[in-house]
């Protein structure tokens, strides 16, 4: 890499990303060059990294380019490879329709957990199909912080969640490290781990320590493992009932409103912005 590399600014409700536009996929972003490119004060900076490439020019996806022309690689802040990420679908699906690499509407995305629908017009808010929640076991999990520990809901998202009820947002601490959670061998991989208040009916709030990036303002993936085991403590399905279940989910970075479908499927709809693009020098990179 020896000539400046493009790279874009976005944020989904904050939660925050470097864009690198590689639609060939020449670039070799390996994690040292990724955490450098995401560090809040030498680097760019960003909750993580969305790597914007032709689905059939990477191994990844190459399976899924017959369905969706677009992959979606997403890498944490630390560089460690991630299977999704919400906030940055629908920010990715805004610079593909900013770039005219899309037309505004509703197109597939390819990602690590599979296709992703989108929906979105030239401005404007950004609603994403995330697929259906898998509740897996096992029961008893638990979550610590400090002194204090709650049961928690496993929900996966195409990436793993540890969903915890507390009194008060403030009981889940700094974040700056990662929070106990029990029994390990549930989360083999690691896990995001939401912490979830009650703000009205069906009205939530949350705050979330994400593997791989600490304490982030938003996670997309998050809110809807947080709606949907919300809806289950309140001891609605809508496979059960046939009715679609809506919740608010509020985010230190915004707000999102999430839908859980009686066939499963899960929508989430918010903001993405794209606030500034620029060059990457590769010596520095490289350095």
């Amino acid at each position: 890499m020896s000539a400046p590399i493009p790279f874009l600014k976005g944020h989904g409700t904050e939660n925050d990303f470097v864009i690198v536009p590689d639609p060939d996929g020449l670039l070799d972003l390996g994690p040292a060059a990724v955490a450098r490119l995401c560090d809040r004060r030498a680097g760019i900076g960003g909750d993580g990294l969305l790597r914007v490439v032709r689905s059939a020019k990477d191994p990844a996806a190459v399976g899924l380019a017959d369905r969706a022309e677009w992959f979606m690689d997403y890498r944490n802040a630390d560089g460690s490879i991630a299977e999704m990420c919400g906030n940055g679908v629908r920010v990715f699906a805004r610079y593909l329709v900013r770039a005219g690499l899309a037309e505004p509407g509703s197109f597939a995305v390819a990602t690590r957990a599979g296709l992703r629908e989108v929906s979105l017009g030239a401005t404007g808010e950004v609603t994403v199909d995330m697929g259906r929640a898998v509740l897996p076991g096992p029961e008893g999990i638990e979550v610590t912080v400090g002194e204090r520990s709650w049961p928690a809901r496993n929900v996966n998202m195409g990436n793993p969640h540890a969903v915890a009820f507390v009194e008060d947002l403030a009981h889940a601490g700094k974040l700056y490290e990662a929070p106990a959670v029990t029994p390990a061998a549930a989360y083999p991989d690691g896990v995001n781990v939401e912490f979830v208040v009650d703000r009205g009916e069906r009205h939530v709030a949350m705050r979330v320590h994400e593997r791989g990036s600490g304490e982030t303002r938003s996670c997309g993936t998050g809110t809807c493992a947080v709606a949907v085991a919300a809806a289950r403590r309140d001891g609605l399905d809508p496979a059960v009932t046939g009715e679609p279940v809506g919740y608010t989910v509020d985010v230190p970075g915004g707000r999102l409103r999430i839908t859980e479908h009686p066939d499963g499927r899960i929508e989430m709809t918010g903001p993405a912005v794209l606030v500034a693009s620029g060059t990457i020098d590769p010596e520095w990179l490289a350095g």
